[in-house]
């Protein structure tokens, strides 16, 4: 059973516009906070900030050498909320084919009782 104390902490981590492009940037490999930054008009205090969102959940590992800190993604965080929503994904496929299959064997009953078939035809 996951941890759900975790796994909200992934979502909510992953609920902000910049944080996710944290993630993405990181998604191709190591990168600096200076270059985690760069694309955004923000202070290093607000990066920093969303950095230490995105450490408290998991999903992001730094490492400072000399003045220089490094971010680096940890894909099995992730990959965990991933297996999360395709285990409920996988659960509402067979539930709608489960209902498909049952509106399928309702429409195949209509279809061969002939008291159905006079009924409709005398509303038509």
């Amino acid at each position: 059973m996951p941890n759900y104390l975790d796994l909200d902490r992934v979502f909510q981590s992953l609920a902000d516009p910049t944080r996710r492009s944290f993630v993405d940037r990181l998604s191709r490999g190591p990168a600096s906070v200076s270059q985690l930054a760069e694309p955004f008009d923000m202070s290093l205090p607000a990066v920093m900030q969303h950095l230490s969102v995105l450490e408290a959940s998991g999903l992001v590992r730094s490492e400072k050498a000399g003045r220089v800190r490094t971010c680096t993604l940890e894909s099995d965080v992730l990959s965990r909320a991933e297996q999360w929503i395709h285990d409920r994904r996988t659960i509402w496929d067979q539930r709608l084919d489960r209902l498909g299959d049952h509106l399928d064997a309702d429409a195949e009953a209509l279809t061969q009782d002939p008291t159905t078939q006079t009924t409709r035809s005398s509303h038509d």
